[in-house]
Formats: C-alpha cells, structure tokens, sequence
C-alpha cells in the first residue's frame, strides 16, 4: 500500500473531477455511501462552485441520477471546525435556492443530498459516518451522534418543499480499524491518503492513477502546494484562537468567582469566562483570516460572528 502518493480528495474535487471523463472516481465515491448506483450528469456552476485561490470550504455541487432514474442534486463539502453545522446548512439552501428554481431539469429532481467530510473531534459517538436530517444515525452501530447544546442549537432544520435534504457526516478522523468493506477503504483513503495496490472499490482503482502527485503538471503541483499551506495556516489560526481565547476567558472568569467569594459566582465565573472566551478566539481568528486575505463573507462563516462585532 502506496503512502502520502496521491493527492488530498477535497483538493481533487474542485480542480481535477470535474471532467467528465474522471466523475468515475466522483460515482464510485458517492455510489458506495449512499448505497445505489449514482451517474453523475454535469456539475452545476455557481458563484459557491467559481475555482479561486481563496475558496477555503472546497464545495462541489452536481447534478446525478440515481438508481431509480431520479435527479438528485448532491453538494459535497469539506468542512472546517468552527460552526461547521451552519455551513452545512448554508451549503444545502444555496444548493436548493440556486438550482431547483432555474427550471428544466432542475424541476424534477427529487432529492438533495449534503456530504461532509469532517477532519476534527465532534461530539460523542462509536460510528464514524452518520446519516440524517437534524438527528444523526450511525450507519455501522445505529448509535446516535451526541452533540452539545451549542451544536443542536447551531442546526436549524429548513423546511425546502418535499425535498427535506439528507445529510451525511463523515468523521473521518474516528476511522481506527482495518478496512474491510469498500465504504472502510473509502474513509481510510479520506483520513490517510492510502489506497491498497489490489483495491477493487469502485471508483478507488481509478483514483490510485488518476490521483497520483507525480501525475500533476508543475501549474496542478504548485496549486496543491498552496492549498496544503493554506489548510495548515487555518488549523494553526484556529488552534490558537481556540486555546488563547479559552484560557484567557475562564481566567478571567474564575479570578472573578473567586473574588466574590461565592460557589455560585465561581460557577458564574467560569460559565462567562468560558463565553467570553469562545468570543476572543473568534476575533484572534477574524483578525488573522483578513490578514490572510479571506473575504468578509467568508470571515463571517468561518467564526460565526456578526459583521458589526468584526475587530476592523
């Protein structure tokens, strides 16, 4: 088994599966999550789906067929940790507002489906794929994804017709064991980026040529490169902004408890510093994407500010 030879996925879908001649990849992918054969039509173009050097949340929209011979439209997304449950949400309705109102064939598709891919610890739970609307299934165990109350409180269920989108959570950092059915190789490629040499996964044994590094042209090459940077300056962004904003808060929180005196103003004292520093870490956050050159619309995404608490 080949390693660190093949390309990150979330990177290819946006800038080497859009061919039509490479959606076998795309098709054996989708086909073996959900589980029926799925024929992907075209990608849908849209100002969510433009290639720019600062699309940070890789979002990939198509138009397909299912088994039944019924159009589905699928938007699948990489996501990031902070308010990742908005950006699925904000991903479905721009799919649905963008697409289902433009008319023929859009008028007929039956379904919509939202796949993301998550990269970081997310609530409580044995599986590591889970399906559903608002409450999450795994589908190996059957156990329910525990999330917390910020969390449920973040998912807002929108009602879109008949059409009530199917969203799929892929936690791939949960995948630990051998791989020993396709959907396992799949997640197992998405966590490590290892195909095994005799795979016979659909749409996985074209990727272990497609996908190679050393397939890439010099122009794809120094993409990539870019794209890895900008992935690794995030996870640093964040992990600092999560770590210096929460210690500060609940300093700042406890110090205050503790000068009242009172049991309960230390349990106030911590349950505000807690707020107060989930808070600065967004700022630290906002403050170091505009740095970076991020838009203000995706600033906002990103930390789940308001644009008047914006530091600038």
């Amino acid at each position: 088994m080949a390693r660190e030879n093949y390309v990150r996925f979330d990177w290819a879908t946006k800038r080497l599966l859009r061919q039509k001649s490479n959606f076998v990849i795309l098709e054996g992918f989708l086909s073996t999550l959900l589980g029926e054969r799925i024929k992907i039509d075209r990608m849908l173009e849209s100002e969510g789906n433009q290639q720019h050097a600062e699309d940070k949340f890789n979002r990939v929209d198509m138009l397909a067929e299912n088994s039944k011979g019924e159009l589905v439209i699928i938007e699948v997304q990489n996501n990031r940790e902070l308010d990742y449950f908005h950006r699925m949400l904000y991903g479905v309705s721009k799919a649905i507002t963008e697409y289902i109102t433009k008319g023929e064939p859009y008028s007929q598709v039956k379904k919509v489906y939202s796949i993301n891919t998550v990269y970081f610890d997310l609530g409580q739970g044995e599986d590591y794929v889970y399906h559903g609307n608002t409450s999450f299934e795994g589908i190996h165990k059957h156990d329910t994804l525990k999330l917390s109350l910020r969390q449920r409180e973040q998912f807002i269920r929108e009602n879109a017709g008949d059409l009530f989108p199917e969203y799929y959570v892929l936690r791939v950092n949960e995948f630990d064991k051998l791989a020993k059915t396709p959907l396992d190789e799949w997640i197992a490629f998405l966590k490590t980026g290892e195909i095994a040499d005799n795979t016979k996964t659909s749409g996985l044994s074209e990727a272990r040529e497609l996908l190679r590094l050393d397939n890439l042209s010099p122009k794809e090459r120094a993409s990539y490169e870019a794209h890895l940077s900008a992935l690794q300056y995030q996870r640093s962004v964040i992990q600092s902004g999560w770590i210096e904003g929460k210690a500060e808060g609940l300093a700042e929180g406890l110090a205050e408890g503790k000068v009242e005196g009172k049991a309960e103003g230390l349990i106030e004292g911590k349950a505000e510093g807690l707020a107060e520093g989930e808070k600065k870490k967004a700022l630290t956050i906002a403050k170091q994407a505009k740095e970076m050159g991020m838009s203000i619309e995706n600033i906002l995404l990103l930390t789940g500010l308001k644009k008047e608490e914006l530091p600038f």
